[in-house]
């Protein structure tokens, strides 16, 4: 499980950068997208105002796609980042993998709660990632 800070924001003196600045940044989380294996951690906590990076891999052996709508909608999502095409979308649902690849969502954590993001049609406990935010 990451750990979280102690408080929001994870520095004292943010700078120019604000919310951005390189101090505010939480522990990466890693995702996997890969038939018939475990989506990544269970249980990821993270801290409300801290900034954090999502990558999310496919190794191309299905097609798969991760799923959160109430996630995504409790985060402040500054880019995607799909083959060095920077995105920075209003709200996303899911993003959906047809072949093997990465995409890196940079995010500030917002609104504390527990989340839940999953591969779709899937009820297996190991295809779903619980994210809390504090």
């Amino acid at each position: 499980m990451i750990r979280p800070a102690t408080a929001a924001p994870l520095c004292d003196k943010l700078g120019f950068a604000g919310l951005l600045a390189k101090c505010n940044r939480g522990e990466p989380i890693e995702v996997t997208l890969a038939s018939g294996k475990p989506l990544g951690k269970p249980e990821v906590t993270l801290q409300s105002g801290a900034y954090y990076v999502m990558k999310i891999s496919a190794d191309g052996s299905a097609e798969l796609a991760i799923t959160g709508a109430s996630f995504f909608r409790a985060i402040w999502m500054n880019e995607i980042v799909i083959n060095g095409i920077e995105v920075r979308p209003m709200a996303v649902d899911s993003l959906e993998f047809d072949e093997a690849g990465v995409a890196a969502m940079s995010f500030i954590a917002i609104k504390p709660g527990s989340y839940e993001v999953r591969i779709p049609n899937t009820t297996s406990d190991s295809q779903k990632m619980t994210i809390t935010i504090q």
